[in-house]
């Protein structure tokens, strides 16, 4: 049975302008008046037991994409990184990206990279962060940190290159109200490190207990599909596996259902 998507309404630059605004402004308000425990970076404090380490690579050779667009990419993640790395979320704490990092600017030293729009390839101040949000999400995904927000990817603009993760893993980022936003429900203390080297982008989760659990993303359900519109969608379901180590005891549980629009014929070789 064909998952219908509808095909995307395009919006005035005015009306996308006002209603950014008015989202940005309504979610500055939730932050200081919900009552949200936000966590903060403590570099004093370190852990023994790791939970998570993922890397990505920094520069990638995309079509149609100028390479200085990745190198401005990698300015704006040492800016983001800086205000995030050595973060804590203790138990009943809330990790928020945009809530650590603030708004992106040209005054802060961001440089205009990569964005995506209605599944097309623009450009912005701060754009490439979406890479941060996608390395943070897939750790996340393997501790029993609860996803408090998370926006997929609405679109697959590239054909998979190299690709290491399941399809759609992301969490795509635009200030301040898609956000990424992880919650400690649980008794353990959680630490998250961020840095660049010449190749990659890393990420490292430990925390002050080991864990009895084993943590596996599996992909099922993968699949093309032509709309009634014409276009191409594809679509997948993420399952988290949770094995006891002690018990060997396996549940699984879902993570997501992803529905995307394709911006490339998948018959055609790229």
């Amino acid at each position: 049975m064909i998952h219908q998507v509808e095909k995307p309404i395009e919006r005035s630059p005015l009306r996308r302008k006002i209603g950014r605004e008015f989202y940005i402004a309504k979610r500055f308000l939730k932050w200081h008046f919900s009552g949200t425990k936000f966590s903060k970076i403590d570099h004093n404090i370190k852990f023994p037991n790791s939970w998570m380490e993922h890397k990505s690579t920094l520069l990638r050779k995309l079509k149609d994409v100028d390479m200085y667009l990745q190198y401005n990419k990698i300015t704006n993640l040492k800016l983001a990184i800086s205000k995030i790395d050595g973060v804590v979320i203790r138990s009943g704490e809330t990790f928020s990206i945009w809530r650590m990092v603030g708004r992106p600017t040209k005054r802060k030293g961001y440089k205009t990279g990569m964005m995506i729009h209605n599944g097309k390839v623009t450009t912005g101040i701060g754009g490439g962060l979406c890479q941060l949000g996608n390395l943070i999400y897939w750790m996340a995904l393997h501790t029993p940190l609860t996803i408090k927000e998370r926006w997929r990817h609405s679109f697959d603009v590239f054909p998979d290159v190299n690709r290491t993760i399941p399809f759609a893993c992301g969490a795509t980022l635009a200030y301040n109200y898609i956000d990424l936003q992880l919650e400690n429900n649980t008794d353990i203390t959680f630490k998250l490190n961020l840095w660049l080297d010449d190749e990659y982008l890393h990420g490292a989760l430990s925390g002050d207990k080991a864990s009895d659990f084993q943590y596996e993303i599996i992909e099922t359900d993968h699949r093309f599909e032509v709309q009634w519109w014409g276009g191409y969608t594809r679509h997948n379901r993420i399952l988290k596996r949770i094995t006891n180590r002690k018990t060997g005891e396996v549940t699984e549980e879902l993570v997501t259902e992803n529905n995307a629009i394709m911006m490339y014929n998948p018959m055609l070789n790229e």
